[in-house]
Order: structure tokens, then C-alpha cells, then sequence
């Protein structure tokens, strides 16, 4: 059955052409989503009643039930947990930043990559998921906390250029003027560096920002918390990186996560040095949370400091990520994970 979440304007309007409906009809069932956070077609009153009833039949309506929502302290950061139509859940954030408020967005149920790191794939791949329920995890946030929406991130859950055509399609469709209209540029996407996607997505012509999650500077320490490093090794995954900065004009952003004793080290900050000194990149360090589901810890302050010192002096773009969702299990899966369990 069709998702109107998954469609475009065009593709509702052929849509209900083709049940004998106008087609201007879907300019105000846009608005309705939209613009109104309307979610039933009893409540679209300016439809005729004829029209809903068809509507109700060959196109329902199914918004994500919110099963759990965390709030940090600071009120900074909120998360979602979402019950989906079949009963499968996902989370998603919001980070409300001082340039303005940012979603992160899953793209998968459970994830296969399955770094160390990361609670995601603690109980495997399920699924992937649709365009429109990625659309769902943002009309989420607008009808339950803030209607106002800077820019995503997809970094939830799932290996996003493993699910690629349900990505690209999700990114066309948020930046249509009549859903968020939401700039390419105001798109991040991370990938865990799936090479033949890296270079598929350069073509697109999308001037999102693509982001690798790098987290160690050579292949042995990388495999050691990234499998995928056994099919994709280092040098590929750069070098795919580098030809998406070369095609697009967009400058890549490597995520390099600071582990206790096993990232954030003198001889990791040399290595990544010498990879990154003087090249038109950026690291963004990210102290990781405390995660006890895969008994890996955050470094002391002093340990993180030194290590971006290094890079800095050493002539490497590096940013610290400031730390938000630490007090809300807001690290990929944790909360999936701990409702699961239950």
C-alpha cells in the first residue's frame, strides 16, 4: 500500500487524479502534514467528505506512536522513541544548538555494520526504512516539541548508504518547498564508508555534507572496532572521500570518536597528523558516552584536551564536539536496546 509520507507532491497528485479527485486537492493535504501537523483525514475539513472517505480506505494515515521520551537535564536534547506501524522501533534526536535545532534521523532498523561502539547492532539488522518513515521521525519533533527544524543529521540507527535509494529520495523530499524545504546544505549524512555509495552519491548533485566515521588512523585499530574495515580498508574509503570533495566542492568531515586507552592516544593523534596536516578536511572529536552495553568509556578531560592540542598544533582541522544526550542513553540504539530488554 502507498505511504503519503513517501510522496512527493507530483505523486500525490497523480495519486488522487487517479481515484477521480482534483489534483490542487494535495497542495492542501501538504499543508495539512506540513504546516498544520494534521495526521487524520477526518480533521482535513477542507476536503470534501466523499474524498475522505476514499482516502481513509486506499491511503491511511500512520503516525509513529511515541512509546518513550527522554529529556536531558538542560533541556537541550530530547529523544524519541517510536513505535512504527509493523512494531518495530526507532530513535530519533533533537539537538537544540545555538545556530538552531538539529534532528538525527535513523535510516535502519538495527544496523549491520556493527561497530564496537555502537548499541545499534547489539541485536542485529531488522529492516530498512522508508522515506516516508524517516519523514515521520521530523513530523514527529514538529508535532510533539518544536515546530522549528535548522538542519538533519542522519546518524541514528542504521548504515544510511546501505538503505540509498530510501535515503536519497527522503533527502529530495524534505527539500521540497511544500514539506520542510529544508537546504542540501542544512543535510548531513554519515557513513561508516561504503566505497561504491561514497562515489555514487558525488553524482547526485545534492550538496549535502557527507560525513565518515573514521574513529582510528590505521586499518588494524579501525578493524578492531569497525568490521566493515575488512571489506572497505582505509585507503579506499579516503580516497572515496576525497573524490566526493573534488566533485562537489564540499568539504568532507572525518568523525573520529575518543575512546579510553584505545582512540584517544599520543600515537593515534601522530598517525592522524600525518594523514590529515594541511588537508582541506575537518576531524570532528567525539568523546563518546559512557556505554555500557559495549563496555567502552569516555577518556578523562585531560586526555581529550592534549589529543586535539596535538592536532591543532600540528596543522589538522579539529573539532570537539560539544556533548549532548550523555544524562538520556542518546548514543545510537542505547534506548531501542534498553526497551527491548525490558
Amino acid at each position: 500500500m502507498m505511504n503519503l509520507f513517501s510522496m512527493t507532491k507530483k505523486e500525490l497528485q497523480d495519486f488522487l487524479v487517479a481515484q477521480g479527485m482534483k489534483k490542487f486537492r494535495a497542495d492542501q493535504i501538504f499543508h495539512y502534514i506540513y504546516k498544520q501537523s494534521v495526521f487524520s483525514w477526518d480533521d482535513m475539513v477542507l476536503l470534501p467528505q466523499k474524498d475522505r472517505d476514499i482516502l481513509k480506505e486506499v491511503l491511511p494515515i500512520s503516525m509513529p506512536e511515541v512509546v518513550s521520551r527522554l529529556d536531558a537535564p538542560d533541556g537541550r536534547t530530547v529523544k524519541l522513541l517510536l513505535r512504527l506501524e509493523d512494531g518495530q522501533t526507532v530513535e530519533t534526536v533533537l539537538m537544540m544548538h545555538d545556530y538552531g535545532n538539529s534532528i538525527c534521523v535513523s535510516s535502519q532498523v538495527g544496523c549491520a555494520v556493527n561497530c564496537a561502539f555502537c548499541a545499534s547492532a547489539k541485536n542485529g539488522f531488522v529492516r530498512n526504512l522508508s522515506a516516508g518513515e524517516m519523514v515521520t521521525q521530523l513530523l514527529a519533533f514538529r508535532q510533539h516539541v518544536t515546530t522549528d527544524l535548522h538542519s538533519i543529521v542522519i546518524m541514528g540507527t542504521g548504515e544510511p548508504l546501505l538503505n540509498y535509494d530510501n535515503v536519497i529520495a527522503f533527502m529530495k523530499l524534505i527539500h521540497e518547498k511544500d514539506t520542510f524545504y529544508l537546504g542540501y546544505r542544512n543535510m548531513t549524512l554519515s557513513t561508516s564508508g561504503i566505497v561504491p555509495k561514497m562515489y555514487q552519491l558525488a553524482k547526485e548533485g545534492m550538496p549535502i555534507t557527507l560525513a565518515v566515521s573514521l574513529h582510528a588512523p590505521n586499518d588494524a585499530l579501525r578493524r578492531r572496532i569497525m568490521p566493515i574495515t575488512d571489506k572497505y580498508p582505509l585507503d579506499a574509503v579516503l580516497t572515496a572521500a576525497h573524490h566526493y570533495f573534488e566533485e562537489t566542492g564540499r568539504k568532507v568531515t572525518f568523525e573520529y570518536i575518543l575512546i579510553k586507552n584505545l582512540t584517544c592516544t599520543h600515537a593515534c593523534a601522530k598517525e592522524l597528523a600525518r594523514l590529515f596536516s594541511g588537508k582541506n578536511i575537518l576531524i570532528n572529536a567525539i568523546p563518546i558516552n559512557d556505554n555500557y552495553d559495549v563496555g567502552l568509556y569516555r577518556p578523562d578531560d585531560k586526555s581529550i584536551s592534549e589529543f586535539v592540542t596535538y592536532l591543532q598544533r600540528h596543522g589538522v582541522p579539529v573539532t570537539l564536539r560539544r556533548e549532548m544526550g550523555s544524562k538520556i542513553q542518546a548514543a545510537c540504539g542505547q534506548l531501542r536496546i534498553k526497551r527491548e530488554n525490558i
